[in-house]
């Protein structure tokens, strides 16, 4: 017999009942039932029921058992009584009488609970995430990673790809984020960069003549924490085609995505309707470029309807330049009781409150009427035509923003979010999708300048030619692809074209030398015959938090930071030895207090 296990924790069934076996794993628990113990085995593989009497040469030992602690037990596999069968285990028709157990790892006192899902403190979870790991929760997702890792592995093999690994150590690029950079010891001065992503080398293999590629590929942003973003690094699909346009790259990925949520959404219902949705759309109907599809409320501008009105803050407002008025429309939202409940959600948030509408019947009698502060200002022909406008009814009501709607439309997206929550709109228990398409090329900085918005090796639709105008008017051939309001994936069709490439980073700033000494690689191979490209790159760690259901992605990655950044296991960050620093002629300055 093996020196440590016969079977592991869940292989034993029906069939094994009379033989001698032996296992190994964690003290999940220890029962006592007046003189029988009864100890829950656990392994990476399931649980067994091991339970010793006093007539067992293994009582004494198990009696003093810790939870944690690794042990070998050796026994027989015994049958338990059809009144005590577990059927949520699969090997809860059996038990194991213990004859001998040895101890192959002792156990401490334990910092955190591994039995049960005990909501424990982060910095606890993560300063000990070796036990946390061991918890029924984050080993299931742990395990769901990895069967979805294997997936879209197989299934780019399967649509013609093929995986090639791109360097880790780099030079600096600007992608939207900080590098994390890494002196050179041979090059004293000088710093190599962590890669943001492989933009760069996933390009230079097309250019090279490979034709699709392929990559699950770390990536690494010195970026600030949210709950659906590692500050310091990620994983993703990594994708690249050549002679494609944008319908390729979507032809190609989408059975992808289908695929693997159908494969482990866990019975959740997958749309296979993809919307195509221009980016300056998403952010009017849905106050944000990757909008959540569940909630079928769509905002409308009603700029009209209050110009000259009564209400003369959103009158006044009008007369501005560059300002609109829009409308969260709220099916079944018409009672002054839900409309207070959404003004306390927008004070929370911290605006003022909403306008708001809400039809009901009269109190005359004589049908509907609008009711509010709101309709009362404006009158009833503007309120009908509000309504006509919106498709509202009987018991519905409507909410109101106003200004630029650069400065309302996240706080409009989530009143959005939050009225579909409230009401009961936000279907459950699925997937959409959308397409985010026609992103600008260019945007302005708060100190007026022009920069990239999105990605800037991207290809501005129309060419050169489109280049020569109003930057702000120039979109790209980018695009993302949202899901239940996340971004799961982004791409876009490369610019392969030297000159295209000059002229879109001057305008952002970039003189041709500059251009040349941080891309000088790929505007040379550009010279050299390019070929029409694009691709994509999809987050991993994002794809597992929305199948396993978590909102917090540190419950999806293995090792994860904290939200300052620190590994609290590790001890990352930490300082450098003086030797260290000498070695890579470094000084630190001190912190300023």
């Amino acid at each position: 017999m093996h020196a440590y296990r016969s079977h592991t924790c869940a292989a034993l069934t029906r069939d094994h009942v009379g033989q001698t076996v032996r296992l190994a794993g964690w003290v999940h628990r220890v029962r006592d039932h007046g003189g029988v113990l009864f100890v829950d085995l656990r392994d990476h593989y399931g649980m067994t029921q091991v339970l010793a009497d006093s007539d067992s040469p293994a009582f004494a030992a198990i009696e003093k058992l810790r939870a944690e602690t690794v042990i070998r037990i050796e026994g027989r596999v015994k049958a338990r009584d059809a009144a005590l069968v577990n059927p949520k285990i699969a090997t809860g028709e059996i038990e194991v009488y213990a004859t001998d157990m040895e101890v192959l790892g002792p156990a401490e006192e334990l910092p955190m609970p591994v039995f049960g899902e005990v909501d424990y403190p982060e910095e606890t979870r993560l300063t000990y995430r070796f036990l946390d790991l061991r918890r029924e929760k984050l080993h299931r997702n742990m395990m769901l990673r990895s069967n979805v890792v294997r997936h879209l592995r197989n299934a780019m093999w399967e649509q013609g790809f093929n995986e090639f690994q791109t360097p880790i150590i780099t030079a600096s690029s600007p992608e939207g984020a900080r590098d994390f950079l890494v002196p050179s010891r041979l090059h004293p001065g000088k710093f190599y960069a962590l890669p943001q992503a492989p933009q760069q080398f996933k390009q230079l293999i097309m250019v090279a003549g490979f034709d699709r590629y392929f990559q699950i590929a770390p990536c690494f942003r010195d970026e600030d924490p949210r709950a659906d973003r590692s500050p310091t690094d990620f994983y993703q699909l990594d994708i690249e085609m050549s002679f494609v346009e944008q319908e390729d790259v979507f032809a190609a990925v989408e059975p992808v995505v289908q695929g693997l949520f159908e494969a482990f959404g866990n019975g959740r219902t997958v749309y296979k309707d993809w919307p195509r949705i221009r980016y300056d759309d998403s952010l009017l109907w849905y106050g944000t470029d990757k909008p959540d599809l569940r909630n079928p409320i769509r905002m409308q501008v009603v700029s009209d309807h209050f110009r000259g009105s009564g209400f003369a803050v959103f009158a006044r407002l009008l007369e501005q330049e560059g300002t609109e008025i829009r409308a969260i429309p709220a099916p079944t939202g018409g009672s002054r009781k839900f409309c207070d409940r959404m003004n306390a959600f927008a004070q929370r948030e911290g605006l003022p409150g909403m306008g708001y509408i809400f039809w009901r019947e009269a109190e005359d009698g004589s049908g509907m009427e609008a009711a509010g502060p709101l309709a009362k200002n404006i009158g009833p022909e503007r309120t009908e035509a509000i309504r006509l406008q919106l498709g509202l009814g009987l018991g519905d009501a409507a909410f109101f923003l106003g200004g630029r709607p650069e400065d309302f439309q996240a706080f409009a997206g989530k009143a959005r979010n939050e009225i579909g929550r409230e009401l009961g709109l936000t279907e459950q228990d699925c997937f959409r999708f959308a397409w985010i398409v026609d992103f600008p090329m260019f945007e302005k900085t708060d100190d007026g300048r022009v920069d990239f918005s999105h990605n800037p090796f991207s290809m501005p639709q129309g060419g050169l030619a489109a280049l020569m105008g109003d930057p702000l008017q120039v979109y790209a051939w980018q695009y993302d692809l949202a899901c239940n309001g996340y971004e799961l994936i982004s791409g876009g069709i490369r610019n392969h074209k030297p000159e295209i490439m000059y002229r879109a980073f001057e305008i952002a700033g970039y003189p041709n030398s500059e251009v040349d000494k941080r891309f000088g690689g790929m505007v040379k191979a550009f010279r050299y015959g390019a070929p029409p490209h694009g691709g994509c790159a999809m987050g991993i760690d994002r794809a597992v938090m929305l199948l396993a259901d978590e909102v917090n992605i540190r419950e999806v990655i293995m090792f994860p930071m904290n939200q300052r950044a620190e590994d609290l296991l590790m001890g990352a960050p930490s300082e450098p030895t003086n030797e260290q620093l000498r070695e890579l002629r470094l000084r630190v300055i001190p912190k300023d207090n």
